[in-house]
């Protein structure tokens, strides 16, 4: 996970598979990152996440604990079909923006 901080928000972009095995190290380093910067915004870039299971909602609600706790908020971005599915499943739009993924262009014209 790599991220970074501007303006009071933090952007952490997450990558490869959200699942059982690695759930629990994800909400860990999570919650460091929000305790050690205390951003007002938190933003999850799902962009490059290829997979995600149940155990990705409890990556998320743990992270929208946390913010709520500092008065902030997160956002979900840039999450591809399978996770989004999950996450609509789920109901998290009730408590998480959920941005729109923006369509991928090549040359002048969008993808379709």
């Amino acid at each position: 996970m790599t991220g970074y901080l501007q303006d009071r928000q933090l952007t952490l972009a997450l990558t490869g598979e959200i699942d059982h095995h690695g759930a629990m190290q994800l909400v860990q380093e999570l919650q460091k990152r929000i305790e050690l910067y205390l951003p007002l915004h938190c933003v999850l870039d799902f962009q490059d996440v290829t997979f995600m299971d149940s155990s990705g909602i409890a990556v998320i609600i743990s992270a929208v604990r946390q913010m709520r706790q500092l008065g902030g908020r997160v956002t979900i971005r840039g999450a591809k079909d399978q996770p989004l599915r999950v996450m609509h499943t789920a109901g998290l739009s009730k408590i998480v923006e959920i941005e729109p993924r923006k369509k991928e262009t090549k040359g002048h014209e969008a993808a379709k």
